[in-house]
Protein backbone atom coordinates (compact mmCIF):
# COMPACT_ATOMS: atom_id res chain seq x y z
CA UNK A 1 0.00 0.00 0.00
CA UNK A 2 1.38 3.91 -0.90
CA UNK A 3 -0.07 6.04 1.62
CA UNK A 4 -0.20 9.17 -0.47
CA UNK A 5 2.92 8.71 -2.88
CA UNK A 6 6.43 7.34 -1.99
CA UNK A 7 8.27 9.59 1.06
CA UNK A 8 11.25 10.68 -0.02
CA UNK A 9 12.42 10.50 3.91
CA UNK A 10 16.10 12.79 3.84
CA UNK A 11 13.97 15.46 2.70
CA UNK A 12 12.04 18.18 4.98
CA UNK A 13 8.69 16.33 6.08
CA UNK A 14 6.45 18.03 8.29
CA UNK A 15 6.28 16.40 11.53
CA UNK A 16 2.41 16.47 11.10
CA UNK A 17 2.63 15.29 7.85
CA UNK A 18 4.73 12.22 8.95
CA UNK A 19 2.72 11.85 11.63
CA UNK A 20 -0.63 11.65 9.73
CA UNK A 21 1.20 9.05 7.36
CA UNK A 22 2.21 6.87 10.20
CA UNK A 23 -1.08 6.52 12.05
CA UNK A 24 -2.88 5.94 8.63
CA UNK A 25 -0.73 3.45 7.61
CA UNK A 26 -1.64 1.56 10.69
CA UNK A 27 -5.35 2.15 10.60
CA UNK A 28 -5.11 0.72 7.17
CA UNK A 29 -2.80 -2.22 8.08
CA UNK A 30 -4.98 -2.90 10.75
CA UNK A 31 -8.29 -2.84 8.64
CA UNK A 32 -6.86 -4.97 5.90
CA UNK A 33 -5.43 -8.27 8.42
CA UNK A 34 -6.27 -6.88 12.44
CA UNK A 35 -2.79 -6.13 13.21
CA UNK A 36 -0.06 -3.81 12.32
CA UNK A 37 3.87 -4.40 11.58
CA UNK A 38 6.33 -1.49 12.08
CA UNK A 39 8.29 -2.76 9.10
CA UNK A 40 5.07 -2.86 6.76
CA UNK A 41 4.51 0.17 7.95
CA UNK A 42 7.74 2.00 7.07
CA UNK A 43 7.22 0.63 4.14
CA UNK A 44 3.83 2.01 3.61
CA UNK A 45 5.07 5.33 4.16
CA UNK A 46 8.23 5.15 1.80
CA UNK A 47 10.73 5.06 4.54
CA UNK A 48 12.05 1.30 3.53
CA UNK A 49 11.20 -0.06 0.01
CA UNK A 50 10.03 -2.87 -0.50
CA UNK A 51 12.50 -4.59 -2.74
CA UNK A 52 15.06 -3.79 0.16
CA UNK A 53 12.81 -5.20 2.76
CA UNK A 54 12.76 -8.31 0.84
CA UNK A 55 16.30 -8.43 0.42
CA UNK A 56 16.54 -7.89 4.08
CA UNK A 57 14.05 -11.04 4.89
CA UNK A 58 16.55 -13.62 2.57
CA UNK A 59 19.29 -12.13 4.36
CA UNK A 60 21.09 -10.14 1.94
CA UNK A 61 21.21 -7.21 4.34
CA UNK A 62 22.90 -7.35 7.59
CA UNK A 63 20.30 -5.06 9.03
CA UNK A 64 16.93 -3.16 8.48
CA UNK A 65 17.83 0.10 9.30
CA UNK A 66 20.66 0.11 6.86
CA UNK A 67 18.29 0.11 4.17
CA UNK A 68 15.36 2.36 5.46
CA UNK A 69 15.69 5.68 3.52
CA UNK A 70 15.60 7.59 6.35
CA UNK A 71 18.13 8.52 9.25
CA UNK A 72 17.97 6.82 12.88
CA UNK A 73 16.35 9.98 14.44
CA UNK A 74 13.79 10.13 11.67
CA UNK A 75 13.36 6.24 12.01
CA UNK A 76 13.25 6.50 16.11
CA UNK A 77 10.37 9.44 15.60
CA UNK A 78 8.21 6.74 13.61
CA UNK A 79 8.34 3.98 16.11
CA UNK A 80 7.51 6.20 18.98
CA UNK A 81 4.69 7.76 16.17
CA UNK A 82 3.16 3.81 15.77
CA UNK A 83 3.89 2.85 19.70
CA UNK A 84 1.31 6.19 20.38
CA UNK A 85 -1.32 5.16 17.82
CA UNK A 86 -1.15 1.72 19.15
CA UNK A 87 -1.59 2.90 22.82
CA UNK A 88 -4.18 5.51 22.18
CA UNK A 89 -6.82 2.62 19.63
CA UNK A 90 -5.76 0.47 22.83
CA UNK A 91 -4.18 -2.14 20.15
CA UNK A 92 -2.66 -4.93 21.95
CA UNK A 93 1.62 -5.66 21.61
CA UNK A 94 2.21 -9.01 20.47
CA UNK A 95 5.89 -10.11 19.70
CA UNK A 96 7.01 -11.52 16.30
CA UNK A 97 9.83 -13.55 15.72
CA UNK A 98 11.50 -12.58 12.54
CA UNK A 99 13.56 -15.36 11.01
CA UNK A 100 15.58 -15.50 7.51
CA UNK A 101 13.33 -16.43 4.43
CA UNK A 102 14.32 -18.89 2.00
CA UNK A 103 16.21 -21.25 4.32
CA UNK A 104 16.22 -24.65 3.03
CA UNK A 105 15.49 -27.59 5.75
CA UNK A 106 18.29 -30.19 6.05
CA UNK A 107 17.49 -33.62 7.78
CA UNK A 108 14.25 -32.65 8.65
CA UNK A 109 14.96 -29.86 10.92
CA UNK A 110 14.56 -26.28 9.32
CA UNK A 111 17.49 -23.85 10.36
CA UNK A 112 16.16 -20.77 11.58
CA UNK A 113 18.64 -18.05 11.25
CA UNK A 114 17.38 -14.63 13.03
CA UNK A 115 17.16 -11.29 11.30
CA UNK A 116 18.48 -8.16 13.07
CA UNK A 117 16.67 -4.72 12.96
CA UNK A 118 19.43 -2.48 14.25
CA UNK A 119 22.89 -1.68 13.93
CA UNK A 120 23.42 -1.70 17.63
CA UNK A 121 21.67 -5.01 18.02
CA UNK A 122 20.01 -3.40 21.54
CA UNK A 123 17.32 -5.92 22.74
CA UNK A 124 14.61 -3.27 23.36
CA UNK A 125 15.35 -1.64 19.76
CA UNK A 126 15.16 -5.21 18.15
CA UNK A 127 11.87 -5.76 20.27
CA UNK A 128 10.12 -2.51 19.32
CA UNK A 129 10.76 -3.14 15.62
CA UNK A 130 9.48 -7.16 16.32
CA UNK A 131 6.41 -6.05 18.35
CA UNK A 132 2.97 -6.21 16.24
CA UNK A 133 0.05 -4.15 16.80
CA UNK A 134 -3.25 -6.51 17.05
CA UNK A 135 -6.63 -4.62 17.22
CA UNK A 136 -8.64 -7.68 18.87
CA UNK A 137 -12.07 -6.38 18.02
CA UNK A 138 -10.83 -6.24 13.93
CA UNK A 139 -9.45 -9.78 13.99
CA UNK A 140 -12.62 -11.59 15.53
CA UNK A 141 -14.36 -9.31 12.42
CA UNK A 142 -12.19 -11.12 9.72
CA UNK A 143 -11.99 -14.50 11.40
CA UNK A 144 -16.22 -14.25 11.13
CA UNK A 145 -15.58 -13.01 7.99
CA UNK A 146 -13.78 -15.44 6.83
CA UNK A 147 -15.76 -18.08 8.50
CA UNK A 148 -18.90 -16.70 6.87
CA UNK A 149 -17.27 -17.15 2.90
CA UNK A 150 -16.15 -20.31 3.93
CA UNK A 151 -19.97 -21.58 4.83
CA UNK A 152 -21.35 -19.29 1.76
CA UNK A 153 -18.60 -21.53 -0.34
CA UNK A 154 -19.34 -25.16 0.64
CA UNK A 155 -23.24 -24.56 0.30
CA UNK A 156 -24.59 -25.97 -2.55
CA UNK A 157 -27.43 -24.84 -4.65
CA UNK A 158 -30.33 -27.65 -4.63
CA UNK A 159 -32.43 -27.40 -8.04
CA UNK A 160 -36.12 -27.26 -7.38
CA UNK A 161 -36.98 -30.46 -8.34
CA UNK A 162 -34.22 -32.37 -5.88
CA UNK A 163 -35.45 -30.32 -3.12
CA UNK A 164 -38.98 -32.34 -2.37
CA UNK A 165 -37.32 -36.49 -3.32
CA UNK A 166 -36.60 -38.50 -0.30
CA UNK A 167 -33.19 -39.14 0.72
CA UNK A 168 -32.10 -42.80 1.41
CA UNK A 169 -29.25 -41.85 4.36
CA UNK A 170 -27.74 -44.93 5.72
CA UNK A 171 -26.36 -45.38 9.56
CA UNK A 172 -23.31 -47.40 9.65
CA UNK A 173 -23.96 -47.94 12.95
CA UNK A 174 -27.10 -49.96 12.81
CA UNK A 175 -25.67 -51.90 10.14
CA UNK A 176 -28.05 -50.75 7.32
Amino acid sequence: MDIAGVIHMEGKVKESELIGKVHSAVYQQCQQRGYAAPADVLVDIGALPKQKYEDWRFGKVRYLEAVCTCNLKKLSFIMKQIRSYAKKSSLKPSFCYYKRWGVKKRHGHEPVIPLRFSKSGNPEIEKAYATHYVDLGRTEQLKKEKMGKAADANQVEIPDKLQDMPVNISDSRSGA
